[in-house]
């Protein structure tokens, strides 16, 4: 069954599907250090992890680079076993994730910040490459991750994926971008490879796809660049709004791209057109969550509304949006609420949470920090409601902001000519920084406390 018809259909009914799907050895699957891993060679390394992985049920998957990851994540799966995919290297959520999941092991190829009982090292991979080249097969029902949502909303969750879930899913996404470049195309990605968002694009695309990626996870414009350098024509770049607006913020020359890809929060439309303008390539956001993973996208600087994977049905519902797809077993409800446009185009309106009602007054979450980082200075800033009450059992707006150039005193005078005075941040603190983690969200947690210190 094709891919295409897997989108079609949901799920595939076939009990077997291919780890990597490859259509001769020579296929290039990943680029590292500038040196293409053609398929006999990467599903050599797979075979040599995976003969270390010892039984059990998951792995906790901590590799950084890019390339460890997708051997690691292939073993895994071939060793019959779910890739733990925390919201966070740090070890508390390691450690609650471990707790959780008590036979689990965690692999790593780097250093962690304190010993973690039944690790596992990457090792230094050699190729043993079998003359036949057979690609295992994996049975489509078997769970192949476990993802954790970010936490931006509470306490990180757990979603399962099947194999055969990952394979429609990534059929989805595929033909987003094929649709758009029409060939084979080299992923460079600035998100980690944990996140669902960055799992989906720079992990599944070059193992169930056509395309390859880059086994780095640059982050300064300068690094970008290098690393794009090394890679072929078509290239598509991975990224989030925030490393987008930082990569803007310099003066530094791109190679030649042929997309760009976003996802993790908003894109705004001024910043989308801006970055076409500059590096001259469409920029598609893409739309989903660790529950659903991608099933829509735009390309924000030309469209409002979002156009809707094949065999994807959204239903407004009070509390929420469910979402069908094919690669769910059952409808899934979301937060976002969305305005159909027809059965394949929808507009979001924002989040359930995002909607705040205060003194009989209501304003949007969204439109908040829209209306803080519109503010000249201010360089990112995020408004989140308060969870305790205040005299008048009220739950009050905080904000935080970077801005070098602007006192906590100035951007409040901003404010109160833009908002209505039951929606200014109290407190209102500047910061360094915001404690954003590496895929670019505020998990609430960090949040709080940045407002404490």
């Amino acid at each position: 069954m094709s891919t295409s018809e897997e989108a079609k259909g949901g799920i595939s009914p076939l009990p077997q599907l291919p780890l990597l799907q490859a259509g001769e050895r020579s296929r290039i699957v990943a680029w590292c250090a500038g040196a293409p891993v053609r398929a006999d060679v990467f599903l050599a390394h797979v075979r040599q992890v995976h003969g270390l992985i010892p039984p059990g049920t998951c792995v906790v998957n901590l590799c950084e680079d890019r390339y460890h990851f997708l051997v690691a994540f292939c073993a895994i799966v071939l060793a019959g076993q779910a890739n733990l995919l925390p919201p966070s290297r740090a070890p508390q959520p390691v450690a609650e994730i471990m707790l959780a999941h008590p036979d689990c092991h965690v692999l790593a190829d780097g250093e962690v910040s304190r010993p973690i009982e039944g690790m596992i090292r990457m090792p230094a991979l050699h190729a043993a490459i079998d003359a036949l080249f057979e690609i295992p097969d994996i049975p489509a029902g078997q769970i192949a991750v476990i993802g954790y949502t970010s936490g931006s909303t509470g306490k990180p969750q757990a979603n399962h994926k099947t194999w055969g879930s990952l394979h429609v899913s990534n059929a989805g996404n595929q033909r987003c971008l094929e649709r758009v470049l029409g060939q084979p195309f080299h992923i460079l990605a600035t998100v980690p490879p944990q996140h669902m968002y960055g799992l989906e694009m720079s992990v599944l695309l070059p193992m169930l796809g056509t395309s390859s990626v880059h086994a780095g996870r640059p982050f300064f414009a300068a690094d970008i660049a290098a690393e794009l350098d090394t890679l072929p024509q078509p290239r598509v770049l991975v990224l989030t709004p925030v490393h987008l607006r930082a990569l803007m913020a310099e003066t530094v020359h791109l190679p030649a791209l042929a997309a760009m890809v976003s996802a993790t929060a908003p894109m705004p439309v001024e910043l989308a057109r801006a970055a076409e303008a500059r590096f001259d390539a469409p920029l598609l956001e893409v739309f989903g969550s660790t529950e659903t993973c991608v099933f829509a996208s735009r390309r924000t600087a030309q469209e409002d509304a979002w156009t809707l994977y094949p065999g994807t049905h959204l239903h407004p519902q009070p509390d929420g949006t469910r979402v069908d797809a094919p690669q769910l077993d059952g409808p899934v409800t979301l937060a976002d609420v969305v305005e159909l446009s027809d059965d394949t185009h929808f507009f979001l309106r924002g989040r359930n949470t995002d909607l705040l009602e205060i003194a009989g007054k209501r304003a949007s979450l969204g439109d908040l920090n829209q209306r803080l980082c519109s503010i000249e200075g201010v360089e990112d800033g995020v408004m989140f409601q308060l969870d305790a009450t205040d005299a008048m059992q009220v739950r009050r707006i905080a904000a935080l902001f970077v801005a070098p150039r602007l006192s906590e005193a100035e951007v409040m005078a901003q404010l109160r000519q833009m908002l209505d005075p039951a929606f200014l941040p109290r407190p209102l603190r500047k910061v360094s920084v915001l404690p954003r983690n590496a895929a670019g969200k505020l998990p609430r947690g960090t949040l709080l406390d940045a407002l404490r210190h």
